[in-house]
């Protein structure tokens, strides 16, 4: 399939700005966005050694309000909001009733009659049609994605490099917390969250506000070698930290016991969507699960390879390619329950030649506390 034209694609309040910084723009599911600046891996070690700057604000924003906001929230997605506190925010699911995924989403509560949802740019649409089909509770939800640009600004001086443009203590937002303040001198949410592995901020202004936010963040980070940074890069990073991606690790057909997110779902609360189908498959056993493998031969294992064991076909490469903090090639895969465990032998085939590799421990990478 050819990509759409350049001129049918969606633009970010900020595709002038990426334009004038030449950056290379792509096709990425109906948006014109830059997938790198200066090179993936310039600006991959610039967020792992010190700061870098996304432009996310293909993103989409869905609010809901009402007395039980909370209730719905909680019947929507499969972690506990009710146990949210004001301020906290967590990582949750959408599912279909059969169990698959209908998006991953983040989940932010201003109050308890209030919640942000920041969910998958591709999504947002579909994500929005299912929460207004599924209502059930006296609450209504807004599609707000026209209302909100976000930067996600990355690295161990994202902080130092933010702070010069709040007043806000941010070493005092908790890791999965946010605050509703000002960044050079705009409104803007300032949530402690990421998606890349390490520590950083995602700022959440107005549209017409984020080319002048951008702007300060660059200014505010030149210091520390800040650098512009594309989807290239964000996709290294978060393989790099076992962070999944919609159309990849999860889709439809997966489960969160599959895609080794179990964590995000909460079996002692009380009624959600899609609960039905995880107790059946708690009750059957899951067959297969997401596990990490680094080459041991020569190739790259790319999304839909072929993954083999003891010369039979075992399962299938989600995410791949080469690690540049690692130097290795890696990837996630699909396998037998029994198999997705570190040490086991596997063969990719790399364009149809079978390549040796391993199953090893996830994350591939974690950084250093403190």
């Amino acid at each position: 399939m050819s990509a759409a034209p350049a001129s049918t694609l969606k633009r970010t309040p900020l595709f002038d700005t990426h334009i004038g910084l030449k950056a290379k723009m792509v096709d990425f599911g109906g948006w014109n966005m830059p997938i790198q600046y200066s090179g993936i891996l310039q600006e991959h070690h610039a967020v792992r050694a010190a700061v870098g700057l996304f432009d996310v604000s293909h993103m989409g924003e869905i609010e809901i309000r009402g007395p039980e906001a909370a209730r719905q929230v909680d019947y929507l997605s499969t972690n506990n909001a009710a146990k949210l506190k004001t301020g906290q925010a967590h990582y949750s699911a959408l599912l279909y009733e059969h169990g698959g995924f209908i998006d991953d989403i983040l989940v932010h509560k201003i109050s308890d009659t209030h919640f942000f949802l920041c969910v998958n740019a591709s999504n947002q649409e579909k994500d929005f049609e299912h929460i207004r089909a599924s209502s059930r509770f006296d609450a209504q939800a807004e599609f707000a994605s026209d209302r909100f640009a976000q930067l996600a600004i990355q690295g161990p001086k994202a902080l130092p490099t933010l702070q010069k443009l709040t007043q806000t203590y941010l070493s005092g937002i908790r890791y999965y917390w946010f605050t509703d303040d000002f960044v050079d001198g705009l409104p803007a949410r300032i949530a402690h969250t990421g998606y890349t592995g390490e520590d950083g901020f995602e700022v959440y202004v107005s549209p017409d506000s984020a080319p002048r936010v951008w702007d300060a963040l660059m200014s505010a980070g030149e210091e520390f070698g800040i650098r512009p940074c594309g989807l290239g890069a964000r996709n290294t990073l978060r393989l790099e930290a076992k962070m999944a991606l919609y159309g990849h690790e999860l889709t439809a057909s997966i489960n969160p016991f599959e895609a080794d997110l179990a964590w995000i779902v909460k079996m002692d609360k009380s009624e959600f969507v899609g609960r039905r189908a995880l107790e059946s498959a708690l009750q059957s056993g899951i067959a297969r699960k997401l596990v990490g493998f680094e080459m041991i031969g020569r190739g790259i294992a790319r999304d839909g390879y072929e993954v083999w064991i003891e010369g039979q076909p075992a399962g299938w490469v989600t995410s791949g390619g080469p690690s540049p903090t690692l130097n290795k090639n890696i990837g996630l895969c699909y396998l037998p329950v029994a198999k997705a465990v570190p040490g086991v032998p596997i063969q990719i085939l790399v364009r149809d030649t079978p390549v040796d590799g391993i199953t090893v421990a996830t994350p591939f990478y974690k950084r250093a506390k403190g």
